[in-house]
């Protein structure tokens, strides 16, 4: 993984989560339970991507 994409994912992951946090809010008495699942696993996606480039990066700096 390229390690100048881990601020992308980064950014990302944290609106993806906003977003969610946003929609569960605002519809709080309705919640669509399926769609803040999905939203939900799509930020722990990103989140997942930043740490393996980070990781990645951290690997290679020590050989």
């Amino acid at each position: 993984m390229n390690p100048k994409y881990l601020v992308l994912y980064l950014i990302a992951a944290t609106l993806a989560l906003a977003l969610t946090i946003y929609q569960a809010v605002t519809t709080y008495p309705v919640l669509n339970y399926p769609r803040l699942v999905l939203n939900i696993i799509i930020s722990i996606f990103f989140y997942y991507l930043a740490y393996k480039t980070y990781h990645e990066k951290k690997d290679q700096e020590l050989m």
